[in-house]
């Protein structure tokens, strides 16, 4: 069952993007981190024998979201931020975003790539995994808030924006800090109200700062 929650300037919805988004106006941005569909949460073991990570054994990353999803979004927003973007049959870009882990372990890669709707050169921000650990709330893919506040404030004037795969509302709290207007589509429960409560705590942080 679809259900919306008002947060502030925050509009967040616990339901599947394929069956919200539709209903959405069109937003300034969009700012979002699909499931890559490589089945890496489920598969713990990657190359020779390596462990990949202590992600969830769920099937969240076995498909990716259908091709109509992504000429939704592109519908549905001015520009685009889609990390996992190299893993999607997305239009030829020059505008690629790319997060550089100084600290990534052998295990993982030292970067990931972000597809955009930008006419410009790629560019690159480095933000160390070990920075991120104090943000951590459990979701197994969450970006850091540096790194989605970079990709929020990379279209100057926008008042809205969308993320349709929330996660743990990280894209929310951006906004919040950022002053735009936020959507977020959320499906599993555990992380829509992980996101419920932290944007909410961030509302109350820029409250009590003015």
């Amino acid at each position: 069952m679809t259900e919306k929650v008002t947060i502030g300037n925050a509009e967040l919805w616990h339901g599947d993007c394929r069956e919200v988004l539709p209903l959405l106006p069109r937003a300034d941005l969009i700012v979002t981190d699909p499931p890559y569909g490589i089945g890496y949460a489920a598969n713990p073991i990657v190359g020779k024998g390596k462990k990949a990570s202590n992600h969830e054994g769920k099937a969240w990353d076995d498909e990716v979201p259908p091709a109509w999803i992504f000429g939704l979004m592109q519908e549905k927003a001015s520009h685009l931020v889609i990390w996992g973007g190299n893993y999607y049959d997305l239009p030829q870009t020059r505008g690629w975003m790319s997060w550089f882990k100084p600290d990534a372990p052998p295990s993982m890669g030292n970067f990931e790539l972000a597809w955009t709707s930008f006419d410009r050169p790629a560019r690159q921000l480095s933000v160390s995994i070990g920075e991120t650990n104090p943000e951590r709330v459990g979701h197994p893919t969450q970006k850091p808030l540096r790194l989605i506040e970079w990709c929020v404030g990379s279209v100057p004037g926008a008042q809205t924006c969308i993320d349709p795969f929330m996660g743990s509302g990280t894209t929310g709290v951006a906004c919040v800090r950022l002053g735009l207007k936020f959507v977020g589509i959320e499906r599993e429960r555990k992380y829509f109200d992980i996101a419920c409560e932290r944007i909410e705590n961030e509302q109350r942080q820029c409250r009590l700062a003015v």
